[in-house]
């Protein structure tokens, strides 16, 4: 892990704000955050952050994230029917309970289908506005996350081909919904997405009597960081995952947990310091 640490720019989004409200603020509301509300809002925004980016140091770089939560899972279904408590204690390791299933690498629901749906619906309202597609998208391994990507981006073109990264997973371990399938799998199913270079073929971090801590995801999410403000010349960057990595990965820009909903999106604005 790189000696790099990051921090927010604020003041462009709703979800900027200290006290921000996920709740108030809606799962994919009105320009995704973006409190500008002029119709020449999009252009405006792509100016500041080109005017930020040929202002700053040659070893700076701001880049504006898309985050995207997958849509609702029949996990998520499973813990609102027996509650939190119940659910990590007891239903979290088993695989179903005979009418629902849930692990591994459970499917979207109908509603966690609509919900990514939605999204799309934003983006191509935004479209008209001119909202900067992103350069580069990444995606989970886990099948409800790839299944979220590919309906919110269906028909809008993306500039490159999106890229499964391990450790745009969601929190791991004792839980069944958060066992990825092989690699083989992944490749057979969702050949629209290309696998990051060694990727195992079967899912190694997954234990059936540990699981990650907050602490190791935020070591999860600053890899993510570290290799996209690296390795990467894009802007305006794509990541659909989960909630437990999604609060990682603003952890490592200072930032307070957020709890997005199930097919929310939620951008954020970030340079190296």
């Amino acid at each position: 892990m790189l000696d790099i640490e990051y921090e927010t720019v604020f003041g462009f989004f709703a979800q900027d704000a200290v006290d921000a409200d996920p709740v108030a603020i809606g799962a994919v509301p009105p320009r995704f955050g973006l409190l500008d509300a002029s119709p020449e809002r999009w252009e405006i925004f792509k100016s500041a952050v080109k005017k930020l980016n040929n202002d700053s140091a040659s070893s700076v770089s701001y880049k504006v994230f898309f985050l995207g939560r997958h849509g609702e899972g029949y996990h998520n279904v499973a813990e609102s029917k027996y509650g939190t408590q119940a659910w990590d204690d007891y239903w979290s390791k088993l695989d179903g309970d005979g009418e629902l299933t849930w692990g591994p690498d459970p499917l979207l629901t109908p509603l966690g289908e609509s919900q990514a749906n939605d999204a799309r619906g934003r983006w191509e309202t935004e479209l008209h506005h001119g909202i900067p597609l992103p350069e580069k998208a990444f995606s989970s391994p886990l099948q409800r996350a790839m299944r979220t990507y590919l309906l919110t981006f269906d028909g809008i073109a993306v500039a490159s081909k999106p890229m499964v990264l391990e450790n745009c997973r969601e929190e791991y371990g004792i839980h069944t919904c958060d066992k990825r399938h092989p690699l083989s799998w992944i490749q057979l199913s969702y050949p629209q997405l290309l696998v990051e270079e060694g990727f195992s073929e079967q899912d190694v971090l997954w234990k059936p009597d540990a699981r990650e801590t907050k602490a190791e995801v935020k070591t999860r999410a600053k890899q993510v960081l570290d290799r996209i403000f690296t390795l990467d010349s894009s802007t305006y960057i794509s990541i659909t995952a989960h909630g437990g990595i999604i609060n990682g990965l603003l952890a490592c820009i200072g930032r307070n947990t957020y709890s997005l909903p199930t097919g929310g999106q939620r951008p954020f604005y970030a340079r190296p310091h």
